[in-house]
């Protein structure tokens, strides 16, 4: 197929829209299923790319989860321990593909800006997957390969209108892109870099200690950074993205807002979170919501008279800001990763408060000494990859 004629483009005003190759040759995609529009093709394209680079370097299969034009969350496919299975709501499913727990990862680090995502996956979709994305909120999906089984599954989503999307996993772009703003052509070079060990062997800490599992958690960062709207900031535990921040004007906001991602993605996880019995009634969308508010400063919305009761069969107590603090305090051997150099410590003091240990960041700032020294404080490991990753 040479081109896919679109609905409209980023809003129902812009007409005409469609996708083509510049050079008359066949699109790399084929739509199985639905009608994509043109920022379900944004996401698309972006994620198969993060998701590519996530396996070629940890060899595990991916995920990611966009939503207008950055991911909500990436991850890889990891096995579930009880407590991420409850939280993501994947506990009834019983033993789940690699792939199917890359998603659920991948969905569940920040479900809140996942309602409504497109998503990636480096592997051909199984049935374990299929049957999970059946059942949450989202737009479409694109891998290079789907079993007859999931196929099957996937069509009946939407009323079968569900959007499903195969790639040729062969594809490989042009080494130079273009686009246009206001009439004018951009060209630039793709950003090729790979993200590999000798990119991050510049540690510039007193400690230098760096697991495996760290390594992976840096590499997981700056690959999904290389995808997100800069200025971004990554949090990462576990092989999958906790806290993204992205497309903030400044560097702290962004670190404050990946971090207090990556602290409810921990609170929940708390016994106090777990506990919540909520009406048979509430679906998983509303119970996300309601745990949301229920952790944040918000929470009378969910806990006074005549709302609890919509949503819980027993009333809750409060999770004090005493309680949170100290459940927090567990969170540990984080890892961040950051587009461009910190320029300030102050966002070294705000990644230790969500148990950062690790960063990989470009280094070059007039104040690099004052980051190091704040690092060598808190007994942090840091590296300087000298490559800044913006995506615009």
């Amino acid at each position: 197929m040479n081109e896919i004629q679109l609905k409209y483009g980023c809003n129902p005003n812009q007409k005409p829209s469609r996708i083509f190759m510049e050079d008359g040759s066949g699109l790399p995609v084929t739509v199985l299923n639905g009608t994509p529009g043109y920022i379900n093709f944004l996401d698309a394209f972006n994620g198969w790319q993060l998701v590519k680079e996530l396996k070629e370097a940890t060899g595990l299969p991916a995920a990611a989860s966009f939503k207008h034009v950055s991911p909500a969350g990436a991850a890889v496919g990891l096995p579930l321990d009880a407590t991420l299975a409850k939280i993501y709501w994947v506990e009834d499913l019983g033993e789940l593909s690699p792939l199917a727990c890359a998603y659920a990862r991948a969905r569940g680090a920040d479900r809140m800006s996942s309602f409504g995502d497109f998503i990636a996956l480096s592997d051909e979709c199984d049935e374990a997957t299929a049957r999970l994305i059946k059942r949450e909120v989202s737009d479409g999906v694109l891998a290079p390969g789907y079993t007859p089984e999931a196929l099957a599954i996937l069509k009946e989503k939407k009323k079968g209108g569900y959007n499903i999307i195969r790639i040729d996993p062969d594809y490989t772009p042009a080494p130079i892109e273009r686009k246009q703003v206001y009439g004018i052509t951009f060209e630039q070079g793709r950003n090729e870099l790979d993200i590999n060990d000798e990119l991050l062997s510049h540690a510039v800490t007193k400690n230098k200690e760096i697991s495996g599992e760290a390594l992976r958690d840096m590499k997981i960062a700056l690959i999904t950074l290389k995808y997100t709207q800069s200025n971004s900031v990554c949090y990462v535990k576990g092989g999958q993205a906790i806290g993204i921040g992205a497309g903030q004007q400044s560097r702290i906001h962004c670190t404050r807002l990946a971090g207090q991602k990556a602290d409810n993605w921990y609170l929940r996880q708390a016994p106090q979170v777990l506990g919540l019995e909520f009406t048979d009634s509430l679906g998983r969308a509303d119970r996300d919501n309601t745990i949301d508010i229920y952790i944040g400063e918000e929470y009378e919305d969910v806990l006074r008279e005549g709302e609890w009761q919509k949503r819980f069969k027993v009333k809750p107590p409060v999770f004090t800001g005493e309680e949170k603090k100290a459940w927090l305090a567990g969170n540990q051997d984080v890892t961040l990763g950051s587009d461009a150099f910190f320029p300030f410590s102050d966002n070294i003091e705000r990644a230790y408060k969500s148990g950062v240990k690790y960063i990989a960041q470009p280094g070059g700032s007039v104040r690099d000494d004052l980051v190091i020294e704040c690092c060598d404080r808190y007994g942090m490991a840091m590296v300087f990859t000298g490559i800044r990753l913006f995506h615009h």
